[in-house]
């Protein structure tokens, strides 16, 4: 079985994210950490401080969009960079916390602003190995 990661992937205008992962959590969670390394290292980012998210969908790839936009909605509000994700199916939808603290422009070094996570090359699918895959291109 393949471990868990995330990657990032090319697309002509703006830039793909993707999480791998044995469940569908762990995938989303995944996906979270590319999000957040679009903007800046992940490394850089300490888990600090936590904020609960809840997303309710049924269609597991609208609830995939629910939650990266979640999450952007929290970094924009709160002014924060995450780095550490747990997620949890619940009825209806997930449950998860995101760890991480306010954006420190001197050391976080932020590149780009990722505006949104769009319906481009979406898709959240467990493959023929039971691995999942969760992705879409997010605006920039």
């Amino acid at each position: 079985m393949t471990e868990a990661h995330w990657e990032l992937y090319s697309h002509p205008s703006d830039i793909g994210v993707r999480g791998v992962g044995p469940t569908r959590e762990e995938a989303f969670a995944q996906a979270a950490l590319a999000l957040t390394s679009v903007i800046t290292e992940l490394g850089k980012v300490q888990a600090e401080e936590a904020v609960d998210i809840e997303c309710k969908e049924d269609d597991e790839e609208l609830l995939f969009l629910c939650w990266l936009s979640a999450l952007l909605y929290e970094m924009d509000t709160r002014g924060m960079l995450f780095s550490r994700f747990e997620v949890e199916a619940v009825a209806g939808g997930i449950k998860a916390r995101a760890w991480g603290e306010p954006v420190d422009v001197a050391r976080h070094e932020p590149a780009v602003e990722v505006k949104a996570a769009t319906y481009a090359d979406l898709k959240v699918a467990r493959g023929g190995d039971g691995v999942w895959l969760a992705q879409c291109i997010v605006d920039v």
